[in-house]
């Protein structure tokens, strides 16, 4: 498996592959965002899934795959505290804002910068059509937040700080995005990041997640928890096990356009799942982040 996906890197089929894991990532990470979005405290959440893909991905780091090459622990370091210092803001977003709310604002503010940041670090380029579709894309995301804001009524007295937090947040996308596809070009074998990754990412969540649960009044039960935290292991590694795989096959700015389709399947879950209302004109805007998607994807 790895030497073939090492042999197609680059190449038509490799563009293909690429394809089809970015939006299988799509749809995993609104199931992902869901899930910590869901019933139970979006901290607990985060540390039980952080937990599990620790314990998960540890067999597999020391055992299975070769080791980091040497010049890979300052990347792994450096991916390390982005993606924390991404998972407060994002806990924090949601403790503040609405799912539907939340997740498209993050979502649309990281592909621009992960566009510019691939433009500077990888030299990828983009047409002036994959443009208009970029264009078309974040204009129905920041459209769909731009509904949310005006109609949603619930949470009005939170919604200025839940919006702030999500544009950080997505800033911090587009960081971790352009470093780990930076990180899993940068060694051998690209399963060895995505294990080593991981092992070293879910560290830290679970002793925050275990300090705020043993601070609460009326805390959950722990193994209602767990099995959400297992699931949402497995949906991390699927998700982004396939957007970091889907970088290194083919161009960053792409992969991360296409992901963000995920928040028409936020929507979508939002709606059948947590209840959270969708009416024509969200159907409307996702409409429009799917056109500008497809723009992307065959304007190249």
């Amino acid at each position: 498996m790895t030497d073939w996906l090492i042999s197609i890197e680059g190449t038509s089929t490799g563009h293909s592959v690429a394809l089809i894991l970015a939006l299988l990532a799509a749809f995993l990470h609104a199931v992902f965002g869901a899930l910590q979005k869901g019933r139970h405290d979006p901290w607990l959440t985060r540390g039980a899934i952080d937990g599990s893909y620790c314990l998960m991905a540890a067999p597999f780091a020391l055992f299975v795959v070769p080791w980091p090459e040497p010049h890979m622990w300052v990347i792994f370091g450096a991916a390390w505290v982005i993606h924390c210092v991404y998972k407060f803001l994002q806990a924090a977003a949601y403790t503040k804002g609405a799912y539907t709310v939340v997740y498209p604002v993050v979502r649309g503010t990281g592909p621009l910068f992960t566009v510019i940041g691939a433009y500077l670090i990888f030299n990828e380029t983009f047409s002036g059509l994959q443009w208009m579709g970029v264009a078309v894309l974040m204009a129905g995301i920041f459209g769909l937040a731009l509904y949310n804001m005006i109609y949603l009524e619930s949470e009005r007295d939170t919604l200025n700080i839940a919006m702030a937090l999500a544009v950080v947040t997505g800033l911090f996308v587009a960081l971790y995005t352009t470093l780990d596809a930076y990180g899993i070009r940068a060694t051998t074998n690209p399963f060895t990041f995505l294990a080593w990754f991981f092992m070293i990412d879910g560290f830290l969540f679970p002793i925050i997640a275990y300090r705020r649960w043993h601070r609460m009044a009326d805390a959950p039960a722990v193994w209602p928890l767990m099995q959400r935290g297992i699931f949402g292991g497995f949906v991390a590694f699927l998700s982004f096990g396939s957007i970091m795989m889907a970088t290194r096959l083919d161009k960053v700015g792409e992969a991360a356009i296409l992901r963000e389709t995920s928040t028409v399947f936020a929507a979508l879950i939002g709606w059948l799942v947590l209840k959270e209302t969708v009416g024509p004109r969200r159907v409307a805007l996702m409409a429009l982040i799917a056109a500008g998607a497809v723009i992307v994807e065959f304007g190249g």
